[in-house]
C-alpha cells in the first residue's frame, strides 16, 4: 500500500561486485547503523561483473549522505548514486491471486486489462495477475483488487535507472540522431 505523506523515501542504487557475501555486507550495514530498508532489489546488469541493487531508504531515521558515506566504504562496492523520483525511471511488478469465480471473472480480467496487467494463471475459482508499472499504480490496482478477495500477493519493490536526457523533440535533426 502507499506510504504515509510522512515518510520520506529517497531510491539508491548501487553497482557492485558480483561477488557471494556482497549482498549481505550492504544489508549487514543497514542493520548495525539502524537504518531502515522499505524495500531491496537485486539482480545481475548486462556485465556478469557487477550487480545493481536499488534499496529505497526511510529517511525519517537517517540522512542520506550518511547512508551514502557507510555504502562507500564497503569494499566492493563500485558505484552509488542516488535517484530523484522526479529524475527516475521507476517500475515495480505485482503478483496477485485474487478470487474469481464466474460471477466475477469478468470484471476481475477486464480491470487487469485496464492496467495493462496480464493473466499467469488461472484456477476455477481464483485467477493469478502480473502487472509492472509505477508503484503510484500499483498501490491504486491493489486497492482496487481488494473487494474481489486477494488470496495472496507479493510485490517485488522498485528497481530504477536514472531517466535518460532527451533529445528536442521539435527538431528533426534529434530525431534522426534517435533513429
Amino acid at each position: 500500500m502507499a506510504q504515509p505523506a510522512s515518510h520520506r523515501r529517497h531510491l539508491v542504487t548501487i553497482l557492485v561486485e558480483n561477488k557471494a557475501g556482497v549482498l549481505a555486507r550492504v544489508a549487514g550495514l543497514f542493520s548495525r547503523r539502524g537504518f531502515n530498508i522499505f524495500s531491496l532489489a537485486v539482480a545481475p546488469t548486462d556485465d556478469e561483473r557487477f550487480s545493481r541493487l536499488t534499496i529505497a531508504v526511510d529517511l525519517e531515521s537517517v540522512s542520506l549522505e550518511q547512508v551514502i558515506r557507510q555504502l562507500d566504504k564497503l569494499v566492493n562496492v563500485v558505484a552509488i548514486e542516488e535517484l530523484d523520483p522526479a529524475d527516475a525511471t521507476e517500475r515495480e511488478l505485482l503478483l496477485a491471486t485474487v478470487s474469481a469465480d464466474a460471477s466475477n471473472r469478468g470484471q476481475v480480467i477486464e480491470l487487469s486489462g485496464c492496467f495493462e496487467g496480464r493473466i499467469v494463471d488461472v484456477g476455477h475459482d481464483s485467477l493469478t495477475m502480473m502487472l509492472a508499472g509505477t508503484p503510484s499504480q500499483l498501490d491504486d490496482f491493489e486497492a482496487l483488487l481488494r473487494p474481489f478477495g486477494i488470496i495472496a500477493l507479493q510485490r517485488s519493490g522498485p528497481v530504477a535507472l536514472k531517466r535518460l536526457v532527451r533529445a528536442d523533440a521539435q527538431s528533426p535533426a534529434s530525431l534522426a540522431r534517435l533513429a
